[in-house]
């Protein structure tokens, strides 16, 4: 099991730090092997949040995501994406772009830096949405319930969400937005930018998101339609496969995991500057642990893992919400990628413990007979 789903990630990891050795030598193979450790601790909430969604979707459109989502995350957003920025932020052509990477790489990471508020906007916002969107729904099982449960209530209000993440994006935009980082340890002032990157942040969620949601909801249909064909089976004896995401809602779906695998993986873009300008080390590296996220993306679904263990999934959106956050603070203040990525394992390891504790609990309620009040009383959460 291991090996099937880590197989491709293996020889990925072999070929890249081949290739890291003949290209810049033993020094090139550590930074690749950095980059790659650092890409798996900050993207691994994207691990957990991926699984959620891939769960739903079909054997087809999860084997596009391992094949043609590979393709998106390692070469798009891992080396198409810090070229395209400094296309874009620059106002110079793209093949223009390629020649600093490659050949004047300090000039090249002078523009990325001084192209980050609008990336971290952008980001922080798609990121915020999300998060938002989670803690303000009505779950049957609540991991911090002094939290959940009051945010739940507040949830039932109409684009409570959008309201809070345009609300911290004006204050955004009126702090750490005019004493922005740039190059050299100058700050300038990027209100404008980091307002038009935000709103265009909050409208791709928005856009990619409903269609994702609408879709969901013929699915749900779907599901009621199989609930009663299970019905009939049971009298005839016959068994009726699950539903799962196909089609236009597949298709949706796929497209909002690549936004979102887009959105996680600025701050590891971002951040592997501070350990080399070399955009090919860095496509390398990045890309390396890009692989393991998928690979341990697959394996979350196929081992039920989130099915077991009912916090994680609460811990991973926590540390989409601490991301959003650094992301936003990051466009005044430096923030090291060693905190970034522990904040997320932190949040994370916590709500697997607290997953363990619920599973002894339960365990131990069944196990003296206990009643259905109790059951829930425990699943409720913390």
């Amino acid at each position: 099991m291991l090996l099937k789903t880590f197989g491709w990630s293996f020889a990925v990891t072999a070929l890249g730090l081949v290739a890291a050795v003949f290209y810049g030598g033993w020094t090139g193979f550590g930074i690749v092997a950095i980059l790659s450790i650092l890409e798996i601790s900050l993207s691994f909430d994207n691990a957990v949040v991926n699984a959620g969604i891939l769960k739903k979707m079909s054997a087809f459109w999860q084997k596009i995501f391992l094949t043609i989502g590979v393709l998106i995350a390692v070469f798009g957003m891992r080396l198409v994406f810090p070229v395209a920025i400094v296309a874009i932020s620059a106002k110079i052509g793209p093949i223009e772009a390629v020649r600093l990477a490659l050949n004047d790489k300090d000039q090249y990471q002078q523009l990325v830096t001084d192209a980050h508020p609008s990336i971290a906007a952008f980001g922080g916002m798609f990121l915020l949405m999300i998060f938002l969107d989670f803690i303000f729904e009505d779950r049957d099982i609540k991991w911090l319930g002094w939290i959940e449960r009051p945010l739940a209530k507040l949830g039932k209000v109409d684009m409570l969400s959008a309201c809070i993440a345009l609300i911290v994006l004006m204050i955004s935009a009126m702090t750490v937005a005019t004493h922005a980082h740039q190059h050299g340890g100058a700050h300038v002032d990027k209100a404008e930018t980091v307002l038009l990157s935000g709103i265009a942040g909050l409208i791709t969620y928005l856009v990619v998101g409903g269609l994702s949601g609408f879709f969901e909801n013929k699915l749900e249909e779907e599901e009621e339609r199989e609930h009663e064909q299970e019905e009939e089976a049971k009298k005839t004896g016959k068994k009726v496969p699950a539903v799962v995401l196909a089609g236009k809602a597949a298709f949706f779906m796929f497209l909002y995991l690549e936004v979102l695998d887009a959105s996680f993986s600025f701050d590891g873009v971002i951040g592997a500057f501070a350990i080399t300008n070399d955009i090919v080390l860095m496509a390398l590296g990045l890309g390396i642990g890009a692989m393991y996220v998928r690979s341990l993306t697959v394996y979350l679904v196929r081992q039920g893992t989130l099915d077991d263990y009912v916090y994680l999934e609460h811990g991973a959106h926590y540390a989409i919400g601490a991301l959003a956050v650094i992301l936003l603070v990051t466009i005044q203040y430096e923030i090291h990628e060693v905190i970034t990525g522990l904040v997320g394992v932190v949040l994370i390891a916590w709500s697997f413990f607290s997953s363990v504790r619920r599973n002894k609990a339960l365990a131990a309620a069944e196990g003296k007979g206990s009643g259905s009040d109790d059951k829930a009383e425990v699943s409720s959460g913390v």
